[in-house]
């Protein structure tokens, strides 16, 4: 693969020396892009030499030819045009300025002109003062380029540069290429036939119902259709497929299909199917409260005067809680966070603080108030979130967004299996 590495101009620059060496270690041809104040902090010489391409420092620079013949080598080009040769940006560290001028589609030196032209994926690891990281306009400027589909590493900390202790360390170059491999990897279309072949996927959709009477019941708008999708996908990529729905299955899925009515039944037949699944997607709308004492008959108007009809709730077992609680070691379980809330920032933000308080290993956040996507639709549309990245899923078919997600699991176990 080939890499454009940006570099800009934070104290953190000397770290992408390290990340140069971390993504050949990964098999990438890496050229570095470097704005005038990196060089500042880092020479051309060191990128030249860890590299061995030209270092791109200015619009007006001349090209010099990596080739003895007169056959262009992948670099080889007007510097500009190397946006349309390369199969990712990463720009590392990314200062505040430099997000600024992305967000803004600003293009007055080498490094912004080409992220502006490039059709390639872009990734950014910014690195700053933890007042500056925290600014409201360095925020919307980050969720700006989320929002466009730019892959946003955020920083880690600890003590800063300037003396501070918090959030803007550039994220560990390890960490970084990891992140923008799996990224790349998991973009890979069409799917890997039969990649999942050997996997085990235990699926949840559709919205269950709770009783408050034999006629009536608690429910949501849910109707299965992106977990039947996910099963769909699955089993085109070779894996079985376990499927518990609250909704009525499709005949054509030719999978192990547990029907179930109420959360307490969703439950019983997930736990019974964990110790055979090697993923857990629990893509079921999972009611919060059940009456506390359903009726045994139809509930009938009152004769008497009253015009309200007090329910009693008692609130459900948490499902993905307790499936992370019993499985096994090395089983992948992502969770689906559905909000009314088409702020991406808030949305975000939600789902992460779900990811760490349920100890998944991935979620899916979506907005099911559009009308576009979300509940009872054939499409949807959302952000997928790991302890590690966070890749914006824009909206598609269910089997489109459901494709995706099942390669960026497969690139999540291999990332797993790699690091065990």
């Amino acid at each position: 693969m080939r890499i454009l590495l940006g570099v800009t101009g934070g104290i953190a620059a000397y770290k992408a020396a390290e990340l140069t060496r971390e993504l050949q270690r990964r098999g990438c041809d890496v050229q570095i892009a470097m704005t005038a104040s990196a060089e500042r902090f880092v020479t051309p010489l060191t990128f030249a030499s860890l590299s061995g391409h030209q270092v791109l420092t200015s619009l007006w620079q001349p090209a010099v030819s990596e080739t003895a013949s007169d056959t262009p080598a992948p670099f080889d080009i007007e510097h500009i045009a190397v946006a349309t040769h390369i199969d990712a940006l990463i720009i590392a560290p990314a200062t505040a300025n430099t997000l600024a001028k992305l967000a803004h589609g600003l293009a007055d030196d080498l490094l912004s002109t080409i992220a502006l032209a490039t059709k390639a994926p872009v990734f950014v690891a910014p690195a700053m003062n933890v007042n500056m990281w925290h600014h409201p306009a360095t925020q919307t400027n980050i969720a700006t380029l989320r929002g466009r589909g730019v892959t946003v590493i955020e920083p880690g900390s600890g003590p800063l540069a300037c003396g501070m202790v918090g959030e803007g360390r550039l994220a560990d170059p390890i960490h970084i290429a990891d992140t923008l491999i799996n990224a790349l990897v998991a973009r890979t279309e069409p799917a890997p036939h039969h990649d999942l072949t050997g996997e085990t996927l235990l699926i949840t959709a559709g919205g269950t119902r709770e009783p408050i009477d034999p006629v009536r019941f608690l429910g949501n708008r849910s109707s299965g259709r992106m977990g039947f999708a996910l099963a769909e996908s699955a089993l085109a990529r070779g894996a079985e497929v376990i499927l518990v729905t609250a909704a009525p299955a499709p005949a054509h899925l030719a999978c192990e299909v547990v029907s179930v009515t109420t959360a307490a039944e969703m439950q019983s037949a997930a736990l019974a199917a964990l110790p055979r699944a090697t993923t857990v997607i629990m893509a079921a709308a999972v009611s919060d409260y059940r009456p506390t004492d359903p009726a045994g008959q139809k509930l009938k108007k009152s004769s008497s005067s009253s015009e309200t009809l007090t329910l009693h709730l008692t609130q459900n077992d948490d499902i993905l809680q307790n499936l992370v609680a019993a499985r096994r070691p090395g089983t992948l379980v992502l969770g689906f966070a559905a909000e009314t809330q088409s702020d991406p920032a808030i949305l975000r933000k939600e789902a992460r603080r779900k990811l760490i308080a349920k100890n998944l290993d991935a979620i899916i956040a979506n907005d099911v108030s559009s009308p576009d996507s979300g509940f009872d639709v054939d499409r949807n549309a959302g952000i997928l979130l790991t302890h590690t990245c966070e890749t914006i899923l824009p909206t598609s078919t269910k089997r489109d967004m459901a494709d995706r997600i099942l390669s960026h699991l497969s690139a999540l176990r291999s990332f797993t299996t790699a690091h065990q």
